[in-house]
């Protein structure tokens, strides 16, 4: 069998194909920081939304216990505990500013704040973002 020389135009799609390569190889290693960025940013991001969204979940009900008839701050305490041991929110705190719920009267504001920190809350250990204190605050009228 005789071997037949490759003409001009095969050797140059054979050229332009291995430089091709090398090209999409500097577009991958250029463009993977970004987007590895913009993945783990979107996963932190996500897990803040929530962290909020569990707060304020946990501060509406405790104070919706808390301001019925009979009720005290300790039972909506108890509440918003549950709910945040259930989404596994960590290092909470559970406050009421404006004194215990029992001694209001009917028609005086009842205040619950729920806070926690962003750093012990974070699926990435807070790599990204410096440590914050989400706050979810309430304000209902005593039944």
């Amino acid at each position: 069998m005789s071997h037949i020389p490759s003409s001009p135009i095969v050797q140059r799609r054979r050229r332009f194909s291995t430089k091709r390569r090398g090209v999409a190889a500097v577009e991958f290693a250029v463009c993977l920081p970004v987007l590895v960025l913009l993945v783990f940013g979107s996963i932190e991001a996500a897990s803040f939304i929530f962290l909020k969204q569990s707060l304020n979940v946990a501060a509406y009900e405790a104070i919706r216990e808390s301001i019925r008839v009979g009720s005290d701050n300790a039972a909506g305490e108890n509440r918003a505990i549950n709910i945040l041991s259930a989404r596994n929110v960590n290092d909470f705190v559970v406050s009421f500013p404006n004194g215990e719920a029992l001694d209001a009267d009917r028609g005086d504001e009842v205040v619950v704040e729920v806070s926690a920190p962003t750093s012990t809350n974070s699926p990435l250990a807070g790599q990204f973002v410096a440590n914050r204190v989400l706050t979810a605050r309430i304000v209902m009228v005593k039944e």
